[in-house]
């Protein structure tokens, strides 16, 4: 995991500062259990992938096909954005995005526990090697259109949640 000093946030630590920018997080992440992952390619472009996140014991993972080009972004350049899948063109179901920086991890008990977790989600879990990162958070955002207006609603670490309303 990352250091917290540094302006990073564990999924646990969001959770608990704004509990319902979290639940809507957790709420657009299961409408279609996938979010959309940035990551920066070798060359510097932005790449976007599918990946079905997994959040338990308080952390956000995202696991990933052993050494897929995403995972090897993310050894590269930890920066990342997760970003939940739309299905509305009218923006009303929501966007949840966090941006922040994925680790890597090694730790075998750690990995089992994301094992155990992805089986009881999807009834699936990877046999073999596999690539598995854990997302620190350093902002964490959710935006809906309703009823003519922009709603933005920010939060970092340290902070209280704001909210941005915007009209045409």
């Amino acid at each position: 995991m990352m250091a917290y000093g540094s302006g990073m946030a564990p999924w646990s630590e969001f959770a608990a500062a704004a509990t319902d920018l979290a639940a809507s997080g957790v709420e657009r992440f299961e409408k279609t259990g996938l979010v959309l992952v940035g990551t920066i390619r070798k060359d510097g472009y932005p790449r976007i992938s599918p990946v079905e996140p997994v959040i338990t014991n308080g952390t956000l993972y995202l696991g990933m096909m052993y050494r897929s080009t995403k995972a090897l972004d993310l050894y590269r350049d930890p920066r990342c954005v997760v970003h939940s899948t739309v299905a509305s063109k009218d923006g009303g179901d929501g966007e949840f995005k966090l941006y922040g920086a994925a680790a890597a991890v090694a730790d075998g008990a750690e990995r089992e526990a994301y094992c155990v977790a992805l089986f009881e989600k999807i009834g699936w879990r990877p046999d073999g090697d596999f690539d598995l990162f854990a997302v620190d958070i350093e902002q964490a955002a959710f935006v809906v259109f309703a009823d003519g207006k922009q709603v933005i609603k920010v939060w970092r670490p340290g902070t209280d949640v704001r909210e941005i309303v915007k009209t045409p």
